[in-house]
């Protein structure tokens, strides 16, 4: 039959078919390398749009069976919890299998999703732990790791603004202690004064909660006795013996924490010959010390690089006017600082109303741009250069 009859006898709106074109045939391999290559794109890029940037690598606790089951009593016997090594980035693992064959698992692992195990961060890693008649002190570990790295928060590494908060005079009462830990976020770091009652339990509940915690220690100010810290104030009289001995008393009312900071101390934070084994106390245990900034006399910058001891200083204290309108003014100054020289270091006490303000500025100076981050992550430290 001609062709002309074949198309009378082809139905309605249907046309002739051109030949199939040859697809070229790609190996398993080929496909394999491709669908992985893809698959690193995909992931690398929804990682890089995420809100939380990389974390610095650091030593991250983690669970184990026994700590867990440790949590339920902890106490300062409790066995160390091992660290766990933290990436600098994403990490691409076992692409292609060294047998050749093809069949390699692509493993992206975002460093971001690591931080504080908080069920086990309130125990106290025993290597750390010094028994004394006053209770447990904070020593280095045997193998040279300090209190001020294990204990520390996580933060992301970034360089954009930063500002590190502490509010202080945890403990003393429970009602503010407990409202301070519950109402603020955990990136600021608490401080519990060692006069304060049920240290042990509250800086449990604050670990758990993601704090980094600091110990304030009572300094000898202008005036005193009339005007006195509290109990076991360090003195420039006093012998370098007694201060020691205070020292160790209030370092000893718990545990887990990074380092401390000053409780008043013009007069003290001036005198080398005082500040100086106070120090370097202080460099021996592996502590980190903050200077609240009230006394442009202090000789502490010098002697903490001397003693190798992690050191900042705060840049304002943020409620010296108890008014909730002039609290969020220093705050916003904290923040202009922090964009202008890097970062800023804060510092305040748990009154209901400091309490509230910060909260409230933090998380609203999240969303312009301010990472808020633990003290420990603003010091100069003398052993890492």
């Amino acid at each position: 039959m001609a062709p002309a009859d074949k198309d009378i006898e082809r139905p309605l709106g249907q046309a002739v078919r051109p030949a199939r074109r040859a697809w070229p045939r790609f190996r398993a391999g080929q496909v394999a390398a491709v669908t992985a290559a893809l698959c690193v794109v995909a992931f690398s890029g929804a990682i890089a749009l995420r809100e939380r940037p990389f974390r610095n690598p650091a030593a991250i606790v983690v669970s184990t069976p026994q700590a867990e089951a440790q949590a339920i009593a902890p106490d300062i016997s409790a066995a160390p919890v091992e660290p766990a090594a933290v990436p600098d980035g994403p990490s691409i693992i076992n692409v292609n299998p060294p047998d050749g064959s093809g069949k390699g698992v692509v493993i992206i692992r975002d460093p971001s999703e690591f931080g504080q195990n908080l069920r086990v961060a309130h125990l106290p890693d025993k290597a750390l732990i010094e028994q004394s008649e006053t209770g447990p002190l904070p020593v280095r570990a045997g193998d040279g790791r300090r209190p001020v790295d294990v204990y520390a928060r996580p933060w992301s590494g970034a360089r954009g603004a930063r500002v590190a908060i502490v509010i202080g005079g945890l403990g003393l009462s429970q009602t503010g202690t407990q409202e301070a830990i519950a109402k603020l976020p955990g990136e600021i770091t608490l401080a519990f004064a060692p006069q304060g009652n049920s240290i042990g339990r509250w800086m449990q509940e604050a670990r758990r909660t993601g704090h980094e915690i600091i110990m304030q220690v009572p300094l000898e100010p202008f005036d005193f006795p009339n005007v006195n810290p509290g109990r076991n104030t360090l003195t420039v009289d006093a012998t370098s013996e007694e201060n020691l001995e205070h020292l160790h008393w209030a370092l000893s009312r718990t545990t887990n924490y990074t380092g401390v900071m000053n409780y008043m101390g013009a007069r003290f934070s001036a005198d080398a010959t005082a500040m100086g084994p106070f120090l370097a106390e202080l460099g021996k245990r592996g502590l980190l010390y903050l200077d609240d900034g009230s006394t442009a006399r202090s000789v502490a910058p010098e002697l903490a690089l001397k003693n190798r001891v992690p050191f900042a200083i705060g840049d304002t204290a943020i409620d010296t006017v108890r008014n909730r309108g002039e609290i969020l003014k220093k705050l916003d100054e904290l923040e202009r600082t922090a964009r202008a020289k890097g970062y800023a270091i804060g510092t305040g006490s748990a009154f209901e109303i400091t309490v509230d303000a910060v909260a409230s500025w933090a998380q609203e100076a999240k969303k312009r741009g301010i990472e808020i981050v633990p003290v420990s992550a603003l010091t100069t430290d003398p052993e890492r250069g």
